[in-house]
């Protein structure tokens, strides 16, 4: 028997049964750059009585801009990306090299579910594979591209990742969508029910973008800014227009290589990765927001994600508190809230605040306050930091306290004594500043905190 001749079959089999797959690995990788992990792995389905070539899934490793990278790439194109016990496994087998090698994962998702005749194995597979990605959570940076349709067991893998990249035909679903669709009373086309904008509250820290190469480009970018924590910067000029004017926009602009995470939940709240003076930050910026479960939930997210990576944590408060209804107070608003406390408490590097617009309740108590551990916190001369929102809302909170002389309340709330200079004057401000030097003002503290 001819060894070579068969060795050479076999790998044009296992080409030929991956080509879309490893195209896609093509695109996101460096040229030339990726090398296959147990190519040869295979099983046999007993349902089809078929090999499963490379168990359905392509396992290596490669650079993206020159990082290193684990790649797990399921292949559409063997059992329609179905899971199995054997695949679960090697993909389990990559994770655990990522982990011993402290490198960042990339997956690229697309599976109709788990493959027929499986039965029960293929639940311990998906068990093994979930809890190794979780250990990992934290540990290395983990990314999902969204690589066409992802239903069933492998949407929770995406769940667990840093980032969750979204294309126009991506779709992401516990559950088939046919199914989902046909239990709403509707005709829904499947991007209708997981696709990016679909997704508004799922919590998901998910990017959209238009192809692999742009997926790539921003691993590349978010990989930077968690490895290089400060490069070289000109010195910032003042942006006067601040002045003028101050919203969620033009405060986004103040970071260079911006990336927002997660713009397609809560858009009143954007969580943003970038560059402060080439200092890497992580920053919250609010526009003009009531809290609730989903927006603080968001915000304990992207905590996280700055606790793990090391990153400094910046936030532009424009925030009236929780927001007064009945189903925001039967919600799940307070526990986010108790878990978020826990994350700020955990980050160790810079915390750093600035009130931009209105800091009222818990709104200055969260994401403002010394006590909460913020390093340094700023205040815009325009700003405003209160216990409430008007004197009109004092007076309802005390309304049932008799004792509680009206004509005074309506004086300790009234808008000139929400000036942030009185909270200056307790010890709780850094400094009131005009807005057009909030950029000077972040990199000196950031300067003088990161060391």
């Amino acid at each position: 028997m001819d060894k070579i001749k068969l060795l050479q079959n076999r790998k044009a089999a296992l080409m030929k049964a991956g080509t879309k797959i490893r195209a896609d690995i093509a695109a996101l990788v460096d040229d030339e750059s990726f090398v296959e992990l147990s190519s040869f792995s295979f099983s046999k389905n007993q349902f089809y009585d078929e090999d499963a070539q490379g168990e359905g899934v392509v396992t290596g490793f490669a650079t993206i801009d020159g990082y290193p990278f684990y790649i797990v790439a399921q292949n559409f194109e063997v059992f329609s990306g179905g899971l199995s016990k054997a695949n679960c496994e090697k993909i389990a087998k990559a994770l655990n090299a990522a982990e011993k090698n402290e490198t960042p994962v990339v997956y690229l998702l697309h599976t109709l579910g788990v493959q027929i005749g499986e039965g029960v194995n293929v639940l311990e597979g998906i068990a093994e594979l979930l809890l190794k990605a979780t250990q990992l959570k934290g540990t290395v940076a983990q990314y999902a591209v969204v690589d066409g349709e992802v239903y069933g067991s492998a949407a929770a893998l995406a769940a667990v990742c840093d980032c969750v990249f979204f294309t126009d035909q991506s779709a992401l679903c516990v559950n088939s969508p046919l199914v989902l669709s046909a239990k709403s009373g509707k005709n829904l086309k499947k991007e209708e029910v997981g696709g990016y904008a679909a997704l508004a509250n799922a919590g998901l820290p998910a990017i959209r973008v238009k192809d692999m190469a742009e997926a790539s480009s921003l691993i590349a970018k978010i990989t930077d800014l968690i490895n290089v924590p400060v490069t070289e910067a000109e010195l910032n000029e003042p942006v006067p227009a601040l002045n003028k004017t101050v919203d969620a926009k033009a405060l986004a602009a103040l970071l260079e290589d911006a990336i927002e995470l997660g713009a397609n939940t809560s858009p009143e709240v954007k969580t943003v990765l970038g560059r402060v003076g080439g200092i890497a930050v992580a920053a919250v910026i609010f526009d003009n927001v009531k809290l609730n479960a989903a927006n603080v939930k968001k915000i304990r997210n992207f905590a996280e994600f700055a606790c793990c990576y090391g990153l400094p944590f910046v936030t532009f408060v424009d925030c009236m508190g929780v927001e007064a209804s009945l189903s925001v107070n039967d919600s799940a608003v307070l526990k986010e809230i108790g878990e978020y406390l826990s994350i700020l408490d955990a980050i160790d590097t810079a915390k750093v605040a600035v009130v931009s617009g209105k800091a009222i309740g818990l709104g200055y108590s969260l994401f403002a306050a010394k006590s909460a551990g913020f390093d340094y916190t700023y205040a815009f001369a325009n700003a405003q930091i209160a216990l409430f929102e008007s004197a009109q809302g004092a007076q309802i909170e005390y309304s049932s306290d008799t004792k509680a002389d009206k004509a005074k309340l309506a004086a300790q709330y009234a808008d000139e004594n929400a000036d942030p200079v009185h909270a200056a004057k307790g010890g709780y401000l850094d400094n009131v500043i005009e807005p057009q030097f909030v950029k000077q003002y972040l990199i000196a503290s950031l300067q003088m905190l990161i060391g």
